[in-house]
């Protein structure tokens, strides 16, 4: 999907991107792929010893997964910002889901543009990422 001017307007939402729920197995690949070999998110011994009951997802997989939401809705050429504060950490087994919400519209040196907020929210409601994201609509 891609995003034109003449089909976004503030309130536009973005598809939802529901995704599996995290496993040990996503962890360990994410760890692989991103280089995060943080031991606090792979190992259960030393999740317990910080005092937490299991590891939990890196929060770049979530930062990642929010930036897959947006490149289903705009080419990657078109972003021109993107930024995420981390609010909650995601526990084994939790399944994410991310949104996206258009809350301007704006003109930068000719270029159409629109600022977007995001989120990461679990299946009980608690939001772990909330971002935004300015993209070229045009």
């Amino acid at each position: 999907m891609s995003a034109s001017l003449r089909d976004v307007a503030v309130g536009t939402e973005l598809p939802p991107l529901a995704l599996e729920q995290i496993s040990r197995t996503t962890l360990a690949l994410f760890a692989g792929g991103s280089g995060d070999h943080n031991p606090i998110h792979i190992d259960i011994d030393n999740a317990r010893s910080a005092g937490y009951d299991d590891v939990f997802a890196q929060g770049m997989l979530s930062m990642a997964y929010l930036g897959r939401l947006v490149t289903n809705w705009v080419p990657q050429e078109r972003i021109r910002g993107y930024g995420v504060r981390f609010t909650a950490i995601t526990p084994l087994y939790a399944q994410p889901t991310c949104t996206g919400t258009v809350v301007s519209l704006d003109t930068v040196d000719g270029e159409q543009r629109a600022t977007v907020e995001l989120l990461v929210t679990l299946a009980d409601g608690t939001v772990t990422l909330r971002g935004d994201a300015v993209v070229a609509l045009d």
